[in-house]
């Protein structure tokens, strides 16, 4: 064999696993399709949207002492270049930071678009067209995902955008539709609405993020409709025409509008297509590669990892699951995935959350009391000016112990982690109660929420 492992993809999920296998002493190589490292998390999705995200974020901080200092509103326009530009700075500096770390660790980039001879063999292209064959004794299939682009939609990348097209504009739209009401539609319409763009929103659900709590889901509608987003929920779009001046969205129901540019952002697809899977036997559910709890495919020797296999789809999940394939595969030490991932959504307010939601807690008839803390009822809060900002506690009633935590507001998907850590460690609210937490700070919500919580489980006691 060539290689003891071949990775396809250099995404986080891509990374972590060829950390992994040179940390073990193996002969590991990257084959990557694309002229630049990181995949999309890095050259199209995760970073480049948060990069954007934190010049809208800082533009939207105008409360409490931050009022003092708010920007004046026409430095708005002509923004856009100039946060593209920088942001390309993040994305080459992180790409240089990915590349030392591999090259530091022996992994060999072989770059080139790879496809399946057979179980143990790949052949790949490189730009040019020069196909060559490398094989490998363990393959492992982190090729990631890309937004789904129906065919009767009419994208052109200038009014009619999905969500990689739309980190390139270089001016803003008077007004914005986005359809879709999932995790990237609303990061973008946070990013756009804050940047004074006009935004309205379709989506076929009753709510945004339907797998959330709805009073945290509440928070962020009602800071979406303070900044003067329009909602039309339960609704379909018939028809997308790109017309001289602009984009007409036909819906179901028959209404229409006519917007600067349209925002499609419903889902993504995995990149399995040019993989020829079916020449390694391995086995697909409508594109995305099957496996087991330790990673496999259906050919135990071929792994699959991060948004090739579906949900969670996060950067974070992605590289344990990298990690742990290796490991795996090579008779390593078995390391236990952390039981409760965090998850986070990097709107305008953040909602990051770890655990189960009231629903899923009602499902498996636990009995439970729920503790909240509200950001303004802390000095911190009233510092920053959030006055939206939830914190609450999802409780087991008879034990204490933390069964979930959902967070809306600034710093959520940092304080996630403290609840998470509480969580893994099989932790209650009175640990949270003992612990000692930095004056001021939005972590004493923690503190709140937990006395919250007891509070209630003593006249659950009395009663």
């Amino acid at each position: 064999m060539d290689y003891d492992i071949l990775i396809i993809g250099s995404g986080p999920a891509g990374q972590h696993a060829a950390w992994q296998a040179a940390r073990m002493g193996k002969r590991a190589a990257i084959i990557e399709r694309k002229p630049r490292l990181g995949g999309a998390g890095l050259q199209t999705g995760t970073i480049p949207s948060k990069a954007m995200r934190e010049v809208a974020y800082l533009l939207s901080r105008s409360g409490g002492m931050r009022s003092a200092l708010a920007p004046d509103s026409r430095s708005r326009h002509g923004l856009l270049a100039d946060a593209v530009r920088r942001k390309e700075g993040v994305i080459a500096q992180q790409e240089s930071v990915i590349l030392k770390r591999l090259l530091k660790h022996g992994v060999a980039l072989i770059p080139g678009e790879a496809s399946f001879v057979d179980a143990h063999t790949l052949q790949v292209t490189d730009a040019s067209g020069n196909a060559r064959k490398i094989s490998a004794e363990v393959i492992l299939l982190a090729a990631g995902s890309r937004p789904r682009r129906p065919s009767n939609i009419p994208f052109d990348k200038k009014t009619v955008l999905d969500s990689t097209s739309i980190l390139n504009l270089r001016h803003l739209p008077d007004s914005l539709l986005v359809v879709g009401g999932g995790v990237i539609a609303c990061e973008f319409v946070s990013i756009f609405a804050a940047l004074g763009v006009h935004i309205s929103v379709v989506d076929s659900h009753k709510q945004l993020l339907t797998y959330l709590s709805e009073d945290v889901v509440g928070v962020l509608a009602d800071s979406f409709l303070a900044m003067g987003v329009d909602f039309h929920m339960e609704e379909r779009v018939a028809e997308i025409v790109r017309e001289d001046h602009g984009v007409l969205t036909r819906l179901a129901s028959g209404k229409e509008f006519r917007t600067d540019a349209v925002l499609f952002a419903q889902g993504r697809e995995p990149n399995s297509a040019g993989l020829q899977v079916d020449k390694a036997g391995i086995a697909l559910d409508e594109g995305w590669v099957t496996v087991n709890a330790q990673f496999q495919t259906s050919v135990p020797h071929i792994y699959a990892v991060g948004d090739l296999i579906g949900r969670p789809a996060l950067a974070s999940t992605g590289m344990e699951q990298g990690r742990s394939a290796v490991l795996h595969a090579f008779g390593g030490a078995e390391q236990q995935a952390a039981e409760n991932l965090p998850m986070a959504v990097y709107t305008i307010p953040e909602i990051s959350y770890v655990g189960k939601t009231e629903k899923e807690v009602q499902q498996a008839d636990i009995p439970y009391v729920v503790g909240r803390a509200n950001f303004k009822d802390s000095a911190r809060g009233q510092i920053i000016g959030d006055a939206q900002g939830l914190l609450k506690l999802v409780v087991d009633a008879r034990s204490g112990k933390l069964l979930g935590v959902h967070i809306v507001g600034e710093q959520a998907s940092e304080l996630v982690h403290i609840g998470q850590l509480v969580m893994n460690l099989n932790g209650s609210v009175r640990d949270l109660i003992s612990n000692v937490f930095n004056y001021p700070t939005l972590a004493e919500c923690y503190k709140l929420a937990a006395l919250d919580c007891t509070h209630q489980m003593e006249r659950r006691n009395k009663a």
